[in-house]
């Protein structure tokens, strides 16, 4: 193994992988033990049970990683194919190894069952390789070295995979990574676009920069994720920590939170902090803004009531919205929003409330207010200050954007009242 920072990649082997209805756990389970050694992952494949395919990926995956970990295939049948792919990935012939062998036997004389003729194939392991003790199953793992680099095979059910990867391989990757270290923080925004964001941070997810950016989105929350590698893990804290300042400083109010906080929990924290109520009026998202607010724990210190006014009755009987109100403007409307609000709080006596109205769709749209308009309302006891968006997309996707831009409007609000 060469001296400099170890990097891995992770091969998951199987077609069911590929088939849609399988999730790969396997491979966000090593990359999350991988971080708590210090080995960053750079590149995970997925690929079906062909061996020149698993041959093609290996060949891949080593050009990019030092270390090399692979999962699945390792079993008795004709589709299983990985220790084949291995052997001619490094070159080497498929050995019988008869240690391995009486240890299968002994597996299934302990259950009283007879081993099948094909288990044998899993005494095989490619020569010079090492095998890997399996308690929890048949299929040995496999450890090998090529060209300073270190290669392993695990068998792709997770429990086996997951006590072989914990007994027998973070040991040794803990003591190999022992002078690098990570640090990984997150920044969670809301209320501009990827590309925005992106344009606005510049260079700092530029590929190969340490502390590394990444960016993912979703359901219009954008989490910028934060890796920087050092010798020791205070000083990749510090480089994280320096990084993260850079950003706040750059994206503003944008940040609204760290790790893996919602918008509602920010929102309810503020709330609680300053010994605040909450009350919310919903049209065309339904109550997902209520549920939002209260699957946060404690949500009863600041959320008081939520009214679902779906027809322009309900917002009239409830709400008190003017039926000359809705005939004139329309339900989906700023002076509809607004009403909604202001009826809202003061039906509630509470400190905030939230009012939204709009179109989600498929259908009910117009050339002047189009599927995806929604109007929010935010009023306090200062007065209220309404908001008009287009969300495109789905029925669902508008519905919980619009539950999620009412949460970040709150939020600024409470930040500008709280520090005034």
């Amino acid at each position: 193994m060469s001296n400099g920072h170890k990097q891995a990649s992770i091969v998951s082997i199987g077609n069911e992988l590929l088939s849609g209805k399988t999730v790969d756990t396997n491979a966000a389970y090593i990359a999350g033990q991988l971080r708590t050694v210090g080995i960053p992952v750079i590149g995970i494949y997925c690929v079906a049970d062909e061996e020149p395919a698993i041959q093609r990926k290996l060949t891949l995956a080593a050009e990019e990683a030092d270390i090399l970990v692979i999962t699945g295939g390792l079993g008795p049948t004709d589709d299983d194919l990985t220790r084949q792919a291995v052997a001619g990935f490094l070159g080497e012939e498929l050995v019988l190894r008869e240690d391995l062998l009486k240890e299968l036997r002994l597996f299934f004389d302990r259950r009283g069952v007879p081993m099948p003729r094909r288990n044998d194939i899993q005494a095989h392991i490619p020569r010079g390789a090492t095998a890997i003790e399996n308690k929890m199953g048949t299929a040995p793992g496999i450890r090998a070295e090529f060209g300073g680099k270190l290669l392993f095979a695990m068998p792709g059910v997770p429990t086996e995979m997951r006590h072989m990867f914990e007994a027998s391989i973070l040991p040794e990757l803990r003591l190999l990574a022992a002078g690098q270290a990570m640090a990984v923080t997150r920044l969670r925004c809301f209320g501009a676009g990827e590309s925005t964001i992106a344009e606005m941070i510049g260079g700092a997810m530029r590929r190969g920069r340490n502390p590394l950016v990444n960016c993912t989105v979703h359901l219009g929350v954008i989490t910028l994720e934060i890796v920087a590698t050092a010798p020791t893990v205070r000083e990749a804290r510090v480089m994280a920590a320096e990084e993260e300042r850079s950003l706040r400083a750059v994206l503003g109010d944008l940040v609204y939170g760290t790790g893996d906080q919602t918008l509602a929990e920010v929102v309810g924290e503020l709330l609680a902090r300053a010994d605040q109520s909450l009350a919310v009026a919903e049209s065309c998202t339904g109550g997902l803004l209520a549920s939002l607010i209260t699957e946060i724990p404690g949500s009863s210190r600041y959320f008081t009531y939520g009214w679902v006014t779906y027809s322009n009755r309900a917002k009239h009987t409830e709400l008190e919205v003017p039926l000359e109100m809705i005939d004139r403007y329309g339900a989906v409307s700023e002076q509809v929003a607004r009403a909604m609000a202001q009826g809202a709080r003061q039906k509630a006596g509470a400190d905030y409330a939230i009012a939204v109205t709009g179109i989600a769709g498929p259908g009910g749209g117009s050339e002047h207010k189009p599927v995806g308009l929604v109007y929010i309302a935010v009023d306090t006891r200062d007065g209220a200050e309404t908001s008009r968006y287009v969300f495109s997309s789905d029925r669902s996707f508008v519905r919980y954007r619009a539950a999620q831009t009412a949460l970040n409007l709150l939020r600024q609000k409470l930040k500008l009242t709280n520090l005034a």
